[in-house]
């Protein structure tokens, strides 16, 4: 099959930097893929890369088969790709609901504000709260659920879990699953691996700015003490 994310000899460079060395990956149409990672190996890189936030890179990056290397960023957010960012991004003075509606809808089939508020009834509840209000996990629930609004069918989530307590961990795990049902592409960025172990299809491990090792979930047990290895845990 013909992956709908493809990823070839992707290089990137922060000024005088170079943080990715020939990153290769593919995803196909509906699957989670975890990239795992300490950190500073060029997973967030990665993700900034594919949406075009990385402007200093060269290499293969495809969507649909269409090519988003030379694309303007504006017109990226309109291929279906969406990306929720480690810092989140809620503006702080907006409601709940009001940080939901701010983004456009790029495309058909995106979720109605029922829809996400079934999905996250946290918000539900705080819906008329400002985004000072909310606590850590309920910020990261605003901006994966702001991005399913705009009708994006590829997500890009990065560190979805850094820093958040086990119940709201288990929320979004849910939730990932339920994206898979429905049919959505994730990318995800994640270092705990025993949660994108519940949610993802197949594993990248990063190393210095490649993609060392790729393995499919059920290859998890097997590779244990390689990833304790390298990712330090």
């Amino acid at each position: 099959m013909t992956p709908l994310l493809e990823v070839r000899d992707l290089n990137a460079w922060y000024g005088e930097s170079h943080v990715l060395h020939g990153v290769n990956m593919h995803v196909q149409k509906g699957e989670t893929v975890c990239i795992l990672g300490r950190n500073g190996m060029g997973k967030t890189t990665t993700l900034r890369s594919i949406m075009g936030i990385v402007r200093q890179r060269k290499g293969t990056i495809t969507l649909g088969g269409r090519d988003l290397i030379a694309m303007p960023l504006h017109r990226t957010a309109r291929t279906g790709l969406g990306f929720v960012p480690e810092e989140r991004g809620i503006f702080a003075t907006l409601s709940v609901e009001e940080n939901l509606l701010l983004p456009p809808v790029i495309a058909q089939g995106g979720m109605t504000l029922d829809e996400i508020y079934r999905l996250f009834p946290n918000l539900l509840e705080r819906r008329r709260s400002p985004g000072t209000k909310l606590s850590g996990g309920e910020q990261q629930m605003l901006a994966i659920a702001r991005i399913l609004r705009t009708g994006a069918t590829t997500l890009l989530l990065d560190e979805p879990t850094e820093g958040l307590a086990p119940v709201i961990i288990d929320a979004i795990g849910e939730v990932l699953q339920e994206l898979r049902a429905r049919g959505m592409t994730v990318v995800l960025v994640e270092q705990n691996f025993r949660f994108a172990s519940r949610v993802a299809d197949r594993f990248y491990v990063m190393d210095h700015g490649q993609m060392a090792h790729e393995f499919p979930v059920g290859e998890l047990s097997a590779r244990m003490g390689m990833l304790h290895e390298t990712l330090g845990v």
